[in-house]
């Protein structure tokens, strides 16, 4: 198998609160068939799902807000606390609401901040839910998503404008493969420090790659050029922890070797 040059993991993000910001770490710990700590640990049901809390179960990210049908999310800063389990939610810069999202009052102050800053916009009582060690991803499996920068740079050459790595809410961001080559990974580990990640999966993007991370503008239309332009809607792959270990900012991330008996 030809050697593969490795890559450097330049950014780490979870999202805690589906479709709310991004949290940037410096490193963080990898457990075997797990995502990221917090990552979608929460949503926000836009009207009543039927998610039942006691059996968790993977549904489809309609149910719940998403940047792909309501973009004015972007226009949210969010943070969350694990100590506290607070979720602090600013807009423009100031302050709108906090709540400790483990208790009732606390996730009824979100709600409520919610149902009057979009009324109209949202179709039912928003109602924040989680599940335990659920994981409100857009696959049913436990991933971590990786993004290869160097694609996002093609792709800023397809669409003639900038695009920003924000927009495909990946977990990892690497520099050094070159464009598209995350595609030629599949079935394959890739190692970091003392976690290995199998990858399983291309990511098919939906229309929330449209929306800009900082304006909340819809204002391109990435998701049609790939498709007109390369014939799919692909950016970035899944990966499955299959060996637990700490990965930080600045690591690389190598193809691991299949010795050879």
């Amino acid at each position: 198998m030809p050697e593969t040059c490795p890559a450097e993991i330049t950014a780490i993000y979870r999202y805690p609160v589906k479709g709310l910001s991004p949290e940037p770490l410096g490193a963080v710990a990898l457990a075997v068939g797990e995502t990221l700590p917090a990552d979608r640990r929460y949503a926000i049901e836009n009207g009543p799902s039927g998610f039942d809390p006691g059996e968790p179960k993977w549904m489809s990210k309609a149910y719940f807000l998403m940047l792909q049908r309501d973009e004015w999310l972007a226009g949210l800063q969010s943070r969350f606390d694990d100590a506290s389990d607070a979720l602090t939610i600013c807009e423009n810069g100031r302050l709108v609401a906090r709540g400790n999202l483990e208790t009732a009052d606390g996730r009824a102050i979100i709600e409520q901040f919610l149902a009057a800053r979009f009324a109209g916009r949202i179709k039912g009582p928003p109602k924040i839910i989680s599940g335990g060690g659920h994981s409100f991803s857009d696959v049913a499996k436990k991933v971590v998503s990786i993004i290869n920068l160097n694609t996002v740079d093609a792709i800023e050459d397809l669409v003639g404008q900038p695009v920003h790595p924000l927009r495909f809410r990946a977990n990892l961001h690497l520099r050094g493969w070159p464009a598209w080559h995350e595609f030629d990974l599949l079935g394959q580990t890739l190692a970091a420090g003392d976690a290995r990640l199998k990858v399983v999966e291309r990511i098919t993007r939906c229309a929330a790659i449209n929306v800009d991370p900082e304006t909340a503008a819809r204002d391109l239309d990435i998701q049609h050029t790939l498709q007109r332009r390369l014939g799919h809607g692909d950016c970035g792959i899944y990966a499955e922890v299959i060996s637990g270990g700490s990965i930080a900012v600045g690591d690389a991330m190598a193809t691991e070797q299949v010795e050879l008996l």
